[in-house]
């Protein structure tokens, strides 16, 4: 009888199904890792590479102080001139005045040009809005298909601006009356002008662009 018992235990264990191993602890589970994808080679490249890689000039040293001014002749074939000038094209097709915001006297360069109180708010309030009431003119006039032709500058118009000649601080060079060349939408030839250009460390920016007021 006993004998019996012993058998039937032993058959009933043989039986049994093998315990299931216990799942994961997902907790220490460490997530897959995806890897970012590349940007496509036709994504549009970014504005330092479109411009050909012209960087402006600094304005202000390591310390953060203004670079003083040089009285370098500026030339009107440098490249930073006709990638300004290119700019300008832009911001007039565009209607943006921001587009064309370097091509523009800078405003730590008026602060230590101009004798008067608060050279900034002048930049900002009076010659900064009279620049984008002309960028708007001549958009209205010609419309966004137009294309950079040439600059006629006026080197019989330029002049050096000795210090206290126009109420500013320190000498620079200026040159009046020029022209922008452009094509309009008939493929005709358009002249802009570019009323007056002032140097700041040996190179040309736009301080009126059409008319001085």
């Amino acid at each position: 009888m006993i004998r019996h018992v012993l058998i039937a235990l032993l058959l009933s264990a043989c039986s049994r199904e093998p315990a299931s191993e216990p799942p994961p602890d997902t907790a220490t589970t460490a997530p897959s890792v995806t890897a970012s994808a590349a940007p496509p080679a036709s994504a549009k490249p970014s504005a330092s590479v479109v411009d050909a890689g012209i960087s402006e000039p600094p304005l202000l040293d390591a310390q953060g102080k203004p670079l003083p001014q040089l009285e370098d002749e500026p030339s009107t074939d440098s490249p930073l001139f006709r990638h300004h000038l290119e700019l300008l094209v832009r911001a007039i097709a565009a209607n943006d005045p921001e587009i064309a915001r370097s091509v523009f006297f800078p405003v730590q360069a008026y602060e230590q040009v101009k004798a008067i109180e608060n050279p900034a708010r002048d930049w900002e309030h009076r010659l900064w809005s009279l620049f984008k009431r002309d960028v708007g003119t001549y958009h209205r006039e010609l419309g966004e298909r137009i294309q950079f032709l040439r600059f006629d500058a006026q080197p019989q118009r330029k002049q050096w601006m000795k210090p206290g000649s126009e109420g500013n601080l320190l000498g620079y060079w200026r040159m009046t009356r020029n022209q922008l060349v452009v094509s309009d939408a008939d493929g005709k030839e358009r002249k802009l002008e570019v009323t007056s250009l002032i140097s700041w460390r040996g190179e040309w920016y736009v301080v009126h662009l059409h008319g001085f007021k």
